[in-house]
Protein backbone atom coordinates (compact mmCIF):
# COMPACT_ATOMS: atom_id res chain seq x y z
CA UNK A 1 0.00 0.00 0.00
CA UNK A 2 1.17 3.24 -1.13
CA UNK A 3 1.71 6.32 1.10
CA UNK A 4 -1.06 8.06 -0.48
CA UNK A 5 -3.17 5.31 0.05
CA UNK A 6 -2.41 5.05 3.55
CA UNK A 7 -2.70 8.91 4.03
CA UNK A 8 -6.19 8.30 3.07
CA UNK A 9 -6.98 5.96 4.50
CA UNK A 10 -5.67 7.79 7.75
CA UNK A 11 -8.22 10.82 6.20
CA UNK A 12 -11.24 8.30 6.04
CA UNK A 13 -10.97 7.29 9.97
CA UNK A 14 -10.96 10.71 11.18
CA UNK A 15 -13.45 12.42 9.04
CA UNK A 16 -16.20 11.33 11.07
CA UNK A 17 -17.83 14.81 10.29
CA UNK A 18 -17.65 17.60 8.27
CA UNK A 19 -16.32 19.48 11.72
CA UNK A 20 -13.50 16.54 11.93
CA UNK A 21 -12.80 16.64 7.87
CA UNK A 22 -11.92 20.22 8.22
CA UNK A 23 -9.86 19.99 11.19
CA UNK A 24 -8.07 17.22 9.78
CA UNK A 25 -7.36 18.87 6.40
CA UNK A 26 -6.37 21.81 8.53
CA UNK A 27 -3.98 20.00 10.51
CA UNK A 28 -2.50 18.93 6.63
CA UNK A 29 -2.29 22.37 5.75
CA UNK A 30 -0.36 23.70 8.93
CA UNK A 31 2.47 20.71 8.73
CA UNK A 32 2.75 22.02 5.03
CA UNK A 33 3.51 25.63 6.14
CA UNK A 34 0.36 27.05 5.39
CA UNK A 35 -1.08 30.35 7.82
CA UNK A 36 -4.63 30.92 8.92
CA UNK A 37 -6.44 33.55 7.81
CA UNK A 38 -9.61 34.74 9.72
CA UNK A 39 -12.53 35.18 7.28
CA UNK A 40 -13.88 38.59 8.79
CA UNK A 41 -10.65 40.14 9.75
CA UNK A 42 -7.99 41.95 7.34
CA UNK A 43 -5.62 40.20 4.98
CA UNK A 44 -2.26 40.61 4.59
CA UNK A 45 -1.34 38.31 1.97
CA UNK A 46 2.21 38.21 -0.11
CA UNK A 47 3.54 36.81 -3.09
CA UNK A 48 4.85 33.03 -2.47
CA UNK A 49 2.56 32.84 0.59
CA UNK A 50 0.32 29.63 2.00
CA UNK A 51 -2.97 30.46 3.25
CA UNK A 52 -6.20 28.39 4.44
CA UNK A 53 -9.64 29.28 6.27
CA UNK A 54 -11.82 27.55 7.94
CA UNK A 55 -15.12 28.53 7.16
CA UNK A 56 -18.33 28.23 9.76
CA UNK A 57 -16.78 25.11 11.20
CA UNK A 58 -17.52 22.51 8.29
CA UNK A 59 -16.35 24.48 5.11
CA UNK A 60 -12.15 25.28 4.67
CA UNK A 61 -10.86 26.97 1.54
CA UNK A 62 -7.31 26.94 1.03
CA UNK A 63 -4.82 28.43 -1.25
CA UNK A 64 -1.30 29.36 -2.88
CA UNK A 65 0.22 32.28 -4.31
CA UNK A 66 3.18 31.74 -6.49
CA UNK A 67 6.19 33.80 -6.15
CA UNK A 68 6.34 34.83 -9.88
CA UNK A 69 2.70 35.75 -9.98
CA UNK A 70 0.98 38.54 -12.09
CA UNK A 71 -2.18 39.75 -12.07
CA UNK A 72 -2.96 38.19 -15.57
CA UNK A 73 -1.83 34.81 -14.42
CA UNK A 74 -3.95 32.12 -14.13
CA UNK A 75 -6.46 31.23 -11.29
CA UNK A 76 -7.16 27.37 -10.45
CA UNK A 77 -9.90 25.95 -8.41
CA UNK A 78 -10.45 22.17 -7.28
CA UNK A 79 -13.94 22.19 -5.70
CA UNK A 80 -15.21 18.71 -3.21
CA UNK A 81 -17.43 18.56 -0.25
CA UNK A 82 -16.73 17.50 3.46
CA UNK A 83 -20.62 16.02 3.65
CA UNK A 84 -21.83 12.96 3.82
CA UNK A 85 -25.18 11.04 3.95
CA UNK A 86 -25.86 10.31 7.45
CA UNK A 87 -28.20 9.95 10.25
CA UNK A 88 -28.62 13.60 12.31
CA UNK A 89 -29.64 13.54 16.18
CA UNK A 90 -32.55 15.74 16.78
CA UNK A 91 -32.76 17.90 19.46
CA UNK A 92 -34.26 16.59 23.16
CA UNK A 93 -33.76 13.06 21.79
CA UNK A 94 -34.18 11.06 24.22
CA UNK A 95 -37.37 8.77 23.46
CA UNK A 96 -39.69 7.26 26.62
CA UNK A 97 -39.98 3.46 27.08
CA UNK A 98 -38.29 0.67 27.91
CA UNK A 99 -35.07 1.48 26.35
CA UNK A 100 -32.73 4.07 25.47
CA UNK A 101 -33.37 5.30 22.26
CA UNK A 102 -32.32 8.19 20.45
CA UNK A 103 -34.87 10.41 18.32
CA UNK A 104 -32.97 11.37 14.77
CA UNK A 105 -33.44 12.47 11.00
CA UNK A 106 -32.06 11.11 7.80
CA UNK A 107 -29.17 13.83 6.11
CA UNK A 108 -29.20 13.77 2.09
CA UNK A 109 -30.09 10.30 0.71
CA UNK A 110 -28.60 7.39 2.29
CA UNK A 111 -29.27 4.03 1.67
CA UNK A 112 -31.05 3.37 4.53
CA UNK A 113 -31.02 -0.33 4.94
CA UNK A 114 -27.37 -0.23 4.98
CA UNK A 115 -27.23 1.20 8.54
CA UNK A 116 -29.04 -1.29 10.10
CA UNK A 117 -27.11 -3.96 12.62
CA UNK A 118 -24.35 -1.63 12.27
CA UNK A 119 -22.03 -0.48 15.10
CA UNK A 120 -22.75 3.21 15.30
CA UNK A 121 -20.80 6.39 16.93
CA UNK A 122 -21.37 9.30 17.49
CA UNK A 123 -19.98 12.81 16.46
CA UNK A 124 -20.00 16.27 15.26
CA UNK A 125 -19.78 19.96 17.54
CA UNK A 126 -21.68 21.01 20.53
CA UNK A 127 -22.52 24.57 21.64
CA UNK A 128 -21.89 25.51 25.12
CA UNK A 129 -22.38 28.44 27.33
CA UNK A 130 -20.21 31.10 27.47
CA UNK A 131 -19.63 35.02 28.79
CA UNK A 132 -20.30 36.46 25.87
CA UNK A 133 -23.31 35.70 24.30
CA UNK A 134 -22.90 36.09 20.77
CA UNK A 135 -19.64 33.71 21.05
CA UNK A 136 -20.68 30.67 22.22
CA UNK A 137 -17.80 27.97 22.83
CA UNK A 138 -17.55 25.39 20.34
CA UNK A 139 -15.96 22.47 20.88
CA UNK A 140 -15.26 18.78 18.86
CA UNK A 141 -16.95 15.49 20.28
CA UNK A 142 -16.15 12.05 19.31
CA UNK A 143 -17.05 9.24 20.95
CA UNK A 144 -14.41 7.10 19.16
CA UNK A 145 -16.30 3.92 20.32
CA UNK A 146 -19.20 1.67 19.04
CA UNK A 147 -22.42 3.34 21.38
CA UNK A 148 -25.37 2.33 19.67
CA UNK A 149 -27.18 0.06 16.58
CA UNK A 150 -30.27 0.09 14.48
CA UNK A 151 -31.70 -3.15 14.88
CA UNK A 152 -33.59 -5.14 11.89
CA UNK A 153 -36.53 -6.75 12.66
CA UNK A 154 -36.75 -10.44 13.00
CA UNK A 155 -37.32 -11.97 9.52
CA UNK A 156 -40.02 -14.14 11.87
CA UNK A 157 -41.79 -10.76 12.25
CA UNK A 158 -41.48 -9.54 9.04
CA UNK A 159 -41.52 -12.57 6.67
CA UNK A 160 -41.45 -9.73 2.98
CA UNK A 161 -38.40 -8.57 4.19
CA UNK A 162 -36.13 -10.01 1.61
CA UNK A 163 -38.57 -9.07 -0.94
CA UNK A 164 -37.50 -5.51 -0.20
CA UNK A 165 -39.30 -3.61 2.39
CA UNK A 166 -39.44 -0.10 2.95
CA UNK A 167 -38.20 1.50 6.19
CA UNK A 168 -40.25 4.32 7.69
CA UNK A 169 -37.54 7.24 8.81
CA UNK A 170 -39.44 7.91 11.80
CA UNK A 171 -40.16 4.28 13.22
CA UNK A 172 -37.51 1.55 11.72
CA UNK A 173 -34.21 4.05 12.02
CA UNK A 174 -34.26 5.03 16.02
CA UNK A 175 -30.65 3.99 17.30
CA UNK A 176 -30.84 1.79 20.24
CA UNK A 177 -28.38 3.03 22.80
CA UNK A 178 -28.58 0.58 25.62
CA UNK A 179 -31.37 -0.49 27.99
CA UNK A 180 -33.73 1.58 30.33
CA UNK A 181 -31.74 4.87 31.34
CA UNK A 182 -33.00 8.16 33.36
CA UNK A 183 -34.54 10.99 31.89
CA UNK A 184 -32.20 13.58 30.10
CA UNK A 185 -29.62 10.44 29.94
CA UNK A 186 -27.88 11.50 26.48
CA UNK A 187 -27.07 15.22 27.58
CA UNK A 188 -25.14 13.28 30.28
CA UNK A 189 -23.38 11.41 28.33
CA UNK A 190 -22.50 13.78 26.01
CA UNK A 191 -21.34 16.71 28.80
CA UNK A 192 -19.39 13.51 29.73
CA UNK A 193 -17.57 13.09 26.73
CA UNK A 194 -16.83 16.96 26.89
CA UNK A 195 -15.49 17.03 30.34
CA UNK A 196 -18.69 19.89 30.80
CA UNK A 197 -21.74 19.86 32.79
CA UNK A 198 -25.16 18.85 31.25
CA UNK A 199 -26.44 22.69 31.56
CA UNK A 200 -23.27 24.23 29.72
CA UNK A 201 -24.82 22.36 26.52
CA UNK A 202 -26.80 24.50 24.56
CA UNK A 203 -27.06 23.14 21.06
CA UNK A 204 -25.30 20.83 18.97
CA UNK A 205 -25.26 18.96 15.36
CA UNK A 206 -24.15 15.14 15.90
CA UNK A 207 -24.41 12.50 13.43
CA UNK A 208 -24.31 9.13 13.67
CA UNK A 209 -21.19 7.25 11.87
CA UNK A 210 -20.24 3.35 10.97
CA UNK A 211 -17.04 2.88 12.99
CA UNK A 212 -16.01 0.10 10.45
CA UNK A 213 -12.29 0.89 9.78
CA UNK A 214 -11.25 1.53 5.99
CA UNK A 215 -9.88 -1.91 4.76
CA UNK A 216 -7.35 -2.69 1.55
CA UNK A 217 -9.02 -5.78 -0.03
CA UNK A 218 -9.20 -7.47 -2.79
CA UNK A 219 -7.29 -10.63 -3.89
CA UNK A 220 -4.40 -7.90 -5.72
CA UNK A 221 -4.91 -5.68 -2.25
CA UNK A 222 -6.63 -2.82 -5.22
CA UNK A 223 -10.13 -2.01 -3.69
CA UNK A 224 -10.53 0.72 -0.74
CA UNK A 225 -13.83 -0.89 1.60
CA UNK A 226 -14.54 2.29 3.88
CA UNK A 227 -17.22 4.39 5.14
CA UNK A 228 -17.51 8.11 3.71
CA UNK A 229 -15.49 7.45 0.25
CA UNK A 230 -17.75 10.19 -0.99
CA UNK A 231 -16.76 12.12 -0.72
CA UNK A 232 -13.51 12.01 1.43
CA UNK A 233 -11.68 10.72 -1.61
CA UNK A 234 -12.14 14.18 -3.28
CA UNK A 235 -10.74 16.26 -0.10
CA UNK A 236 -7.68 14.16 0.59
CA UNK A 237 -6.78 14.90 -3.52
CA UNK A 238 -7.55 18.34 -3.49
CA UNK A 239 -5.57 19.25 -0.15
CA UNK A 240 -3.13 16.46 -1.70
CA UNK A 241 -2.80 18.40 -4.74
CA UNK A 242 -2.40 21.83 -2.91
CA UNK A 243 -0.05 20.85 -0.82
CA UNK A 244 1.97 19.07 -3.75
CA UNK A 245 1.09 21.64 -6.60
CA UNK A 246 4.56 22.94 -7.64
CA UNK A 247 3.04 26.60 -10.02
CA UNK A 248 4.60 29.73 -8.95
CA UNK A 249 2.96 31.89 -11.65
CA UNK A 250 -0.51 32.10 -10.30
CA UNK A 251 -3.14 31.67 -7.66
CA UNK A 252 -4.28 27.60 -6.37
CA UNK A 253 -6.96 27.53 -4.94
CA UNK A 254 -9.55 24.66 -2.90
CA UNK A 255 -13.06 25.36 -1.39
CA UNK A 256 -14.22 22.33 0.31
CA UNK A 257 -17.69 22.86 1.06
CA UNK A 258 -20.28 21.43 3.40
CA UNK A 259 -23.63 20.58 3.07
CA UNK A 260 -23.74 19.23 -1.15
CA UNK A 261 -25.93 16.07 -0.01
CA UNK A 262 -28.87 18.50 0.70
CA UNK A 263 -28.37 21.01 -2.00
CA UNK A 264 -25.94 23.39 -1.20
CA UNK A 265 -27.68 26.32 -0.58
CA UNK A 266 -26.31 27.37 2.69
CA UNK A 267 -23.86 29.99 3.78
CA UNK A 268 -21.27 27.56 3.81
CA UNK A 269 -22.04 25.73 0.69
CA UNK A 270 -21.23 26.05 -3.11
CA UNK A 271 -24.39 27.72 -3.95
CA UNK A 272 -23.50 30.54 -2.48
CA UNK A 273 -21.85 34.21 -2.78
CA UNK A 274 -19.27 32.36 -0.10
CA UNK A 275 -16.43 31.60 -2.98
CA UNK A 276 -17.12 34.82 -4.95
CA UNK A 277 -16.49 36.89 -1.65
CA UNK A 278 -13.56 35.09 -0.87
CA UNK A 279 -12.13 35.14 -4.15
CA UNK A 280 -12.49 39.11 -4.36
CA UNK A 281 -11.24 39.56 -0.85
CA UNK A 282 -8.27 37.70 -1.96
CA UNK A 283 -7.47 39.78 -5.21
CA UNK A 284 -7.71 42.85 -3.12
CA UNK A 285 -5.68 42.06 -0.34
CA UNK A 286 -2.89 41.54 -2.77
CA UNK A 287 -3.89 45.51 -3.75
CA UNK A 288 -5.42 44.48 -7.07
CA UNK A 289 -8.61 45.54 -8.59
CA UNK A 290 -12.46 44.12 -8.52
CA UNK A 291 -11.30 44.80 -12.68
CA UNK A 292 -8.30 42.00 -12.07
CA UNK A 293 -10.44 40.06 -10.32
CA UNK A 294 -13.32 39.71 -12.95
CA UNK A 295 -10.53 38.98 -15.27
CA UNK A 296 -8.71 36.48 -13.49
CA UNK A 297 -12.28 34.58 -13.24
CA UNK A 298 -12.94 34.75 -17.01
CA UNK A 299 -9.39 33.18 -17.45
CA UNK A 300 -9.63 31.18 -14.94
CA UNK A 301 -10.79 27.21 -14.36
CA UNK A 302 -12.72 25.05 -11.70
CA UNK A 303 -12.49 21.31 -10.72
CA UNK A 304 -15.81 19.79 -9.04
CA UNK A 305 -14.24 16.54 -7.50
CA UNK A 306 -16.83 14.20 -6.42
CA UNK A 307 -17.48 10.64 -6.69
CA UNK A 308 -18.21 8.67 -9.85
CA UNK A 309 -20.57 5.60 -10.63
CA UNK A 310 -18.26 2.39 -11.77
CA UNK A 311 -20.23 -0.34 -13.45
CA UNK A 312 -21.99 -2.77 -11.13
CA UNK A 313 -20.40 -5.91 -11.50
CA UNK A 314 -23.83 -7.85 -11.30
CA UNK A 315 -25.60 -4.80 -12.55
CA UNK A 316 -24.07 -3.74 -16.19
CA UNK A 317 -26.96 -2.59 -17.76
CA UNK A 318 -27.56 0.42 -14.98
CA UNK A 319 -24.54 2.17 -16.75
CA UNK A 320 -24.65 3.74 -19.93
CA UNK A 321 -24.43 1.59 -23.29
CA UNK A 322 -21.17 2.67 -24.03
CA UNK A 323 -19.96 5.30 -21.57
CA UNK A 324 -18.70 3.24 -18.80
CA UNK A 325 -15.54 2.95 -16.29
CA UNK A 326 -15.06 -0.04 -13.91
CA UNK A 327 -12.62 0.63 -11.14
CA UNK A 328 -9.15 0.98 -11.13
CA UNK A 329 -9.25 2.10 -14.46
CA UNK A 330 -8.46 5.99 -14.19
CA UNK A 331 -10.19 9.56 -12.84
CA UNK A 332 -14.13 9.48 -14.40
CA UNK A 333 -14.76 12.82 -16.33
CA UNK A 334 -18.45 13.11 -15.94
CA UNK A 335 -20.42 15.05 -18.65
CA UNK A 336 -24.08 15.60 -18.88
CA UNK A 337 -25.96 17.44 -21.59
CA UNK A 338 -28.19 18.51 -18.75
CA UNK A 339 -25.37 20.48 -17.27
CA UNK A 340 -25.57 18.56 -14.06
CA UNK A 341 -22.28 18.11 -14.49
CA UNK A 342 -20.27 20.97 -15.31
CA UNK A 343 -18.31 20.50 -18.60
CA UNK A 344 -17.80 21.93 -22.12
CA UNK A 345 -15.81 19.94 -24.49
CA UNK A 346 -12.84 22.92 -24.49
CA UNK A 347 -12.53 22.33 -20.37
CA UNK A 348 -12.88 18.79 -20.74
CA UNK A 349 -9.77 18.30 -23.91
CA UNK A 350 -7.80 20.71 -20.99
CA UNK A 351 -8.02 17.51 -19.00
CA UNK A 352 -7.44 15.10 -21.42
CA UNK A 353 -4.21 16.90 -22.64
CA UNK A 354 -2.81 17.07 -18.55
CA UNK A 355 -4.05 13.35 -18.10
CA UNK A 356 -1.97 12.46 -21.05
CA UNK A 357 0.92 14.56 -20.89
CA UNK A 358 1.11 13.04 -17.12
CA UNK A 359 0.69 10.17 -17.75
CA UNK A 360 -2.75 9.92 -15.54
CA UNK A 361 -5.40 7.10 -16.38
CA UNK A 362 -8.74 8.37 -17.14
CA UNK A 363 -12.05 7.52 -18.63
CA UNK A 364 -15.13 9.83 -20.06
CA UNK A 365 -18.85 8.74 -18.17
CA UNK A 366 -22.25 9.87 -18.80
CA UNK A 367 -24.96 8.22 -17.09
CA UNK A 368 -27.62 5.90 -18.64
CA UNK A 369 -30.87 8.17 -20.91
CA UNK A 370 -33.16 6.88 -18.49
CA UNK A 371 -31.47 7.28 -15.35
CA UNK A 372 -30.61 10.78 -13.87
CA UNK A 373 -27.56 10.78 -11.65
CA UNK A 374 -26.94 13.08 -9.05
CA UNK A 375 -25.93 17.15 -9.19
CA UNK A 376 -22.16 18.17 -7.40
CA UNK A 377 -20.83 21.49 -6.51
CA UNK A 378 -19.67 22.00 -9.79
CA UNK A 379 -22.35 23.90 -11.68
CA UNK A 380 -23.46 25.81 -8.97
CA UNK A 381 -19.85 26.98 -8.71
CA UNK A 382 -19.34 27.39 -12.51
CA UNK A 383 -22.98 29.47 -12.87
CA UNK A 384 -22.00 31.61 -10.04
CA UNK A 385 -18.64 32.98 -11.02
CA UNK A 386 -19.11 32.57 -14.54
CA UNK A 387 -16.28 30.38 -14.84
CA UNK A 388 -14.85 26.97 -16.79
CA UNK A 389 -15.24 23.72 -15.06
CA UNK A 390 -15.21 20.34 -15.23
CA UNK A 391 -16.84 17.52 -13.21
CA UNK A 392 -14.61 14.63 -12.27
CA UNK A 393 -13.56 12.33 -9.79
CA UNK A 394 -13.11 8.47 -8.85
CA UNK A 395 -15.56 5.73 -9.58
CA UNK A 396 -16.96 3.56 -6.67
CA UNK A 397 -19.37 1.08 -5.76
CA UNK A 398 -22.48 1.41 -3.96
CA UNK A 399 -22.66 5.18 -3.66
CA UNK A 400 -24.39 6.66 -0.73
CA UNK A 401 -24.34 3.22 1.17
CA UNK A 402 -22.96 3.39 4.88
CA UNK A 403 -19.60 1.44 3.23
CA UNK A 404 -18.34 2.21 -0.02
CA UNK A 405 -15.95 1.03 -1.90
CA UNK A 406 -13.95 2.04 -4.93
CA UNK A 407 -10.37 0.73 -6.48
CA UNK A 408 -6.71 1.83 -4.99
CA UNK A 409 -5.25 3.49 -7.99
CA UNK A 410 -7.99 5.69 -8.42
CA UNK A 411 -7.34 7.61 -5.59
CA UNK A 412 -3.51 7.28 -7.01
CA UNK A 413 -4.57 8.57 -10.40
CA UNK A 414 -7.05 11.45 -8.84
CA UNK A 415 -4.39 12.59 -6.34
CA UNK A 416 -1.85 12.99 -9.43
CA UNK A 417 -4.03 15.22 -11.37
CA UNK A 418 -4.65 17.41 -8.98
CA UNK A 419 -1.21 18.08 -8.22
CA UNK A 420 -0.61 18.26 -12.04
CA UNK A 421 -3.54 20.97 -12.35
CA UNK A 422 -1.66 22.54 -9.85
CA UNK A 423 1.49 22.61 -11.54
Amino acid sequence: MGSEIKQFCKMLEKSVSPFHAVEDAAAQLDKAGFSELILDKAWNLYKGGKYYLRVYGSTLIGFTIGDQRQPKDMLRIEVAHTDWPCIKIKPMPEKAGSYAVLNVEVYGGPILNTWLDRPLSIAGRVALRSKKVFEPEIKLVDFKRPVCVIPNLAIHMNRKVNEGVELNRQIDLLPLCGTKKDGNWFVKELAKELSVEPKDILDYELNLYPVDKPTIAGVDKDLVISPRIDNISSVHACVNGLIGGTRTDGINLIALFDNEEVGSKTKQGGDSMLLAHILEKLYLSLGETREDYLDGLAGGMALSVDVAHAIHPNHPEKCDITNQICLNEGVAIKQSSTQRYATDCGAVAIIEQICRKNKIDYKKFVNRSDIAGGSTVGSFVSSLLAIRAVDMGAPILAMHSAVETMGAKDQENLCKLMRAFFS
